[in-house]
């Protein structure tokens, strides 16, 4: 149940701590990567590519341009220590706003959102009933940002194609850290307008997952250290606050965090999932749930009575729930839902299975099924768009998801702490500055609840409006679904003034 630092990957590499553009727990899976060469064995990267296409999204042809391109990261002394690989979509008008993009793990690329969520193209990935070895074919995306904000998706060092040009112990200091991660991508933003000429524009970051974990800070440094500022934010399912899921034995929070996910799948199994089927069970979470863990063992009627309105909640089998003592801890409940078929839940989407290849083994002992499903068709679509299409020509591996950056991690003193405070910050220090943090209401890893309370814990600053929380039917990937895709971005076009 605790979740350590991280978003993208920490699920997949052990259970206990959280994962993937995302943040989770889920069974260890040995990393068989080697380490990179070191840097002065290493070609150079090509030049900037550039190649136009265009998309058909509400019957309106957009045509743009896509760079692939790299941005050089320095130390103190003015010496080259990493490259960051960047995709960019344009499109020619006045006044075009500019959305810059970051994933999470850490460890993962930009490529979820990117073919996934708001980039002109996407392949199909991460719902039920899509397997690895599909084609991976690009197809228009409906529910592209494209129409109303050039676009800017940016892999961090050790993802995508982006490398560090030092050894794993200095790369660890400069890049693979919680503060420093925060600093140089902060940086890329700023050199990337610089080289474009764009400081002018309105400007805005979209971070999901662990993204989202960076995305206040990246904000609040952006501001207050290199004097860009951000117009709007947009966290999809962030992981804001790592600490809210600690002291699992005496806190109710960790509890109170998935409970309404569990249940909104359960609803979404019996064709039930609508907001004013979640209202009150969010409103019980809130108020009953959380007094009578308190209580504990003090008040045997009220537990009694909670265990009885949780397997209601749930649809669990009530003696799994009583021996629970009403807290579903995650990977548990995705293996004994699905029990029966022999299958596990994602905590991704608990609704979307896979095959359990050891049913009888105590513990889960493989992957979660969308994030082991989702690295081959990124991959292999984002291979051939860039080197294909756009013809950045690379002999390099595309690390869609880096074990081996995850790994390296390392998590300074604050990380724990989370990104609360610079969101505040943020808010607080520009009266312009607005926020939507969208959620899928199936989403284990980073569940909405946990920044339900954030933002109803936070000062009205004003105007009350400028940071709301948006929950869409779905999961941690809730934008692979047509209708949730469609319902973001009508948030988003209100977010960024469209409508």
């Amino acid at each position: 149940m605790r979740h350590v630092l991280s978003c993208a990957l920490l699920a997949a590499l052990a259970a206990g701590t959280p994962a993937l553009a995302f943040c989770a727990d889920q069974p260890a899976k040995a990393d068989t990567t080697a380490p990179a060469d070191k840097a002065f064995h290493l070609p150079p990267l090509p030049a900037d590519a550039h190649v136009t296409q265009t998309a058909q999204v509400d019957g309106r042809t957009l045509k743009y341009t896509v760079t692939v391109g790299s941005l050089p990261v320095r130390n103190g002394k003015g010496e080259v220590t990493g490259e960051v690989v960047y995709t960019a979509y344009t499109m020619p008008g006045k006044d075009r706003p500019v959305t810059f993009a970051v994933n999470g793990g850490p460890g993962a690329s930009s490529v979820y959102l990117n073919f996934g969520a708001i980039g002109p193209k996407r392949v199909n990935f991460g719902v039920a009933g899509a397997n690895p070895s599909d084609p991976a074919t690009l197809h228009d995306n409906p529910g592209t940002w494209l129409g109303f904000t050039d676009l800017v998706f940016i892999d961090p060092i050790g993802t995508g194609f982006s490398r560090a040009l030092v050894d794993d112990k200095e790369a660890t200091k400069l890049f693979y850290s919680t503060d420093n991660d925060i600093k140089y991508l902060s940086r890329i933003v700023y050199d990337w307008l610089v080289k474009n000429g764009r400081m002018d524009s309105r400007k805005y970051l979209v971070g999901e997952s662990y993204g989202g974990f960076r995305g206040p800070r990246m904000t609040d440094y952006l501001q207050t250290q290199l004097g860009v500022a951000m117009n709007g934010l947009v966290l999809v399912s962030p992981y804001l606050d790592p600490a809210a899921s600690d002291d699992e034995n005496v806190s109710p929070l960790p509890w109170m965090l998935t409970l309404p996910s569990i249940a909104a799948a359960n609803l979404e199994r019996e064709h039930k999932l609508t907001a004013e089927a979640m209202a009150p069970i969010v409103d019980y979470t809130r108020t009953t749930y959380a007094t009578t863990l308190m209580q504990g063992r003090s008040n045997p009627a009220a537990t009694a009575a909670m265990i009885n309105k949780v397997t209601e909640l749930t649809g669990l089998d009530p003696l799994f729930v009583k021996r629970s003592g009403g807290r579903i801890e995650t990977q548990a409940y995705l293996r004994e839902i699905y029990r029966a078929e022999g299958k596990l839940g994602s905590r991704y989407d608990s609704n979307v299975t896979a095959w359990d290849p050891f049913p009888t083994a105590p513990q889960q002992e493989t992957g979660d099924p969308i994030l082991n499903g989702i690295i081959a068709p990124t991959t292999t679509a984002m291979v051939n768009f860039v080197t294909k299409t756009v013809g950045w020509k690379i002999d390099a591996r595309y690390n869609a998801l880096s074990y081996q950056v995850n790994r390296l991690w390392h998590q300074d003193k604050d990380a724990n702490r989370g990104s609360v405070n610079e969101l505040r910050e943020s808010v607080a220090n520009d009266p312009g500055l607005r926020v939507l943090i969208a959620h899928g209401w199936d989403d284990l890893s980073c569940p909405f609840m946990a920044s339900v309370l954030i933002v109803d814990q936070m000062p009205a600053m004003g105007d009350p409006t400028r940071v709301q929380v948006k929950e869409y039917p779905g999961g941690h990937m809730f934008y692979a679904r047509p209708d949730s895709q469609r319902a973001l971005r009508n948030d988003v076009e209100k977010l960024y003034g469209v409508k």
